[in-house]
């Protein structure tokens, strides 16, 4: 089997299920907070693994002939779930426009999370270390990017913010 199917949910949910449930949300998440240094940099690492993470599926095959596939599978359908549900949690913040509710109790980048999981699942489907390789420049470069995501809701929501970082850790 192709593995650009595994391309596929994460789309469906990124667009389809955000958009379904606040249009709001949906343009939201496409924001990019302002970024500075090095920053900058990571942005550019960011869009372009994510780029090569989509596009490199496209040329793999999901391998079923090791035990590494059910591992991949359960990876990568826990990965599915949190980050609906992450999408869920993130579509309906509190008026002030601070998420706190669902997963983003528990981690304040629960959609980073979740996307990593479901990918390091597609990595094992696929037993690509290419695929790997890219997934390790996409999470170092998401990591810089979650600062000065950070950095800005602070200036954005202020004490309150802080309080929610002081309480919730960054990821889990």
């Amino acid at each position: 089997m192709n593995a650009f199917i595994l391309v596929v949910p994460i789309i469906l949910i990124r667009y389809g299920l955000l958009g379904l449930i606040n249009k709001e949300a949906l343009k939201r998440a496409a924001f990019f907070a302002p970024l500075v240094g090095r920053e900058r940099t990571a942005y550019v690492v960011y869009q372009i693994t994510t780029i090569c993470i989509f596009l490199y599926l496209v040329m793999l095959r999901v391998r079923t002939d090791s035990g590494w596939f059910y591992i991949g599978l359960i990876a990568s359908i826990l990965g599915l779930i949190l980050y609906a549900v992450s999408m869920v949690n993130y579509a309906m913040p509190k008026t002030n426009g601070v998420n706190l509710n669902g997963l983003y109790q528990v981690s304040r980048n629960p959609m980073y999370i979740a996307h990593f999981i479901y990918f390091l699942g597609c990595v094992f489907l696929t037993q690509s270390y290419i695929l790997l390789m890219l997934l390790i420049a996409f999470q170092i470069s998401t990591h810089w990017i979650i600062l000065s995501e950070e950095r800005w809701c602070v200036k954005k929501f202020g004490e309150e913010y802080v309080r929610y970082m002081n309480k919730v850790k960054r990821y889990i």
